[in-house]
């Protein structure tokens, strides 16, 4: 069975940080592309850093490049995303998402096609 489970999620400071957890198993997992989306209430879905696992090619959107970084641990099967100097307009649900192409820049986000539940980051004084 194709999962992938998120944690890490918190309530922070701004200029806080925090680094969420994507577990993937039921894949070969040097086969995917491991993408991090967030959804804030009222918007849409928004993808913001992708990781090929098999050579480790990431992929920034502007919004977290500087701020976020994506990485993995492939002997865990898990992909990591460490956010710093968060601000409050980063308050979101945050998942991972897997497809098996290879492929992580910005006209990539339509190819996933398996993701976790979610789980919640707030900031907030």
């Amino acid at each position: 069975e194709v999962q992938l489970v998120e944690s890490g999620g918190d309530l922070v400071h701004p200029g806080g940080s925090l680094r969420l957890s994507c577990v993937v198993s039921g894949f070969t997992f040097t086969d995917l592309t491991i993408g991090w989306f967030r959804r804030a209430p009222g918007k849409k879905r928004e993808g913001l850093a992708a990781i090929s696992i098999d050579d480790g090619r990431v992929y920034y959107e502007d919004s977290v490049k500087g701020r976020f970084t994506i990485s993995s641990e492939n002997d865990k099967n898990t992909v990591y995303l460490s956010m710093n100097n968060l601000k409050p307009e980063d308050t979101a649900l945050y998942y991972c998402a897997a497809h098996r192409h290879y492929c992580t820049g910005n006209d990539c986000w339509d190819l996933y096609e398996y993701y976790g539940r979610g789980t919640r980051v707030t900031v907030s004084s």
